[in-house]
């Protein structure tokens, strides 16, 4: 039997800190305890849960002599940044949700944990309740792994799902998407892709060691998608989905993205629907295997957050073994992708030097081509692609 107290200072109320609440109070561990809450707002939030103590002075978390855990679940990076640093440099063992602050400090974040000998878990801030970290760092810790992908944003699945299978119109699905709580007032961060490449930064530093700053990253969201695109995408019997992508290719080198993908029914991920998530990891001999759960809530992620709580009670730390593997591969842009790319005029398609190309259509409301185009050129142009009248979707062969 584990004896080991755990004593939580938690910044953060919202809708992952309440659902961390809520099922702390439906399980009563005899181990974890939540003792003082920092938020911007202590009248509002002690109106929720009037047994807790809350502060709206971080001081006041790290200066509690019974808090020996910092759980940070915060949406200002910046804030999250300045906590979790302070929290790990005093010798304080970490959760954080925040992905985006994660994905902009991770190399510093694991230089602090090795200096202060403590340990910094965050399977949350990834895919919510699918622990996909973990399973990376203790099942796939070799050298097999060939690719990650998958659907890593809730509420832009849950759009693309309304319009693919009940016909509503982006802009209805995204109203309802905002309505349901799952997407935002303004849903840049999740239609445009950003959430997902956050997430997908933290993913590939524990599926191949390799860290890679998001501006390097080619992202681009459904925001600029309309009827013609969906139209085509129903012709062909496939689906769109945004789905995050790192894969190993020839010559042991690293390939990342986040944009469209025009997916056949074959496709594992092609079923994931609503606010799901689902990852699809492919190695060496043991081909694909595959993870599905709720990406979103506070339930499922309050879920994810305990889970990395109570693996310090056995004092777990990601040893982020891919880091000092002599075979990491290395990160390169320069890779040709079939596209499906759907442009209004002949600046708009000049934008991108397309070769093979394999399909095109040209009328007055609707004009597109199928093409090759190099994964730089996309990179190199994201800025104009995603400011231009232009859709894209990376268009598998099979």
């Amino acid at each position: 039997m584990n004896d080991k107290q755990i004593y939580i200072g938690l910044f953060g109320f919202g809708t992952v800190g309440k659902g961390l609440y809520d099922v702390l109070k439906k399980i009563d561990p005899d181990n974890v305890h939540l003792v003082k809450v920092c938020v911007r707002n202590v009248a509002k939030h002690q109106q929720q849960a009037p047994e807790l103590e809350f502060t709206s002075e971080a001081d006041d978390i790290f200066a509690d002599p019974r808090v020996n855990f910092i759980v940070e679940l915060i949406d200002d990076a910046d804030a999250a940044y300045a906590i979790v640093k302070r929290a790990l440099t005093a010798g304080y063992p970490v959760v954080s949700g925040n992905k985006k602050m994660l994905a902009a400090h991770l190399p510093e974040m694991i230089e602090l944990q090795k200096q202060h000998d403590t340990a910094l878990l965050y399977d949350a801030s990834a895919c919510g309740s699918i622990p996909v970290i973990r399973n990376l760092e203790e099942y796939y810790d070799n050298d097999l792994l060939i690719s990650v992908k998958g659907i890593l944003n809730g509420s832009s699945n849950f759009i693309l799902s309304k319009i693919f299978n009940e016909g509503m119109t982006y802009d209805a699905a995204l109203a309802l998407a905002q309505k349901l709580g799952f997407a935002e007032s303004d849903p840049t961060l999740d239609i445009g892709g950003w959430d997902s490449v956050f997430k997908l930064i933290i993913i590939t530093m524990h599926a191949f060691g390799v860290y890679v700053p998001s501006n390097e990253i080619f992202t681009f969201g459904i925001g600029n998608m309309n009827e013609h695109d969906i139209q085509f995408a129903v012709e062909k019997r496939r689906r769109i989905k945004l789905v995050g992508w790192a894969e190993k290719v020839a010559h042991n080198r690293l390939i990342l993205s986040v944009m469209p993908h025009l997916l056949s029914k074959q496709k594992y991920i092609y079923s994931v629907e609503d606010e799901f998530n689902g990852v699809v990891i492919k190695g060496l001999f043991y081909y694909k295997q595959f993870m599905f759960g709720q990406g979103a809530g506070g339930f499922p992620t309050g879920s994810a957050v305990l889970s990395d709580i109570t693996a310090q009670l056995y004092d777990y730390r990601y040893e982020y073994k891919k880091l000092l593997s002599s075979h990491k591969p290395v990160f390169t842009n320069d890779h040709r992708l079939r596209v499906y790319y759907r442009y209004d005029t002949p600046h708009d398609l000049n934008l991108l030097n397309f070769t093979n190309i394999s399909e095109s259509y040209y009328s007055d409301s609707f004009k597109y081509v199928v093409g090759e185009v190099s994964l730089q050129e996309l990179h190199d142009r994201a800025q104009e692609l995603r400011s231009a009248p232009v859709f894209l979707s990376l268009y598998p062969q099979d």
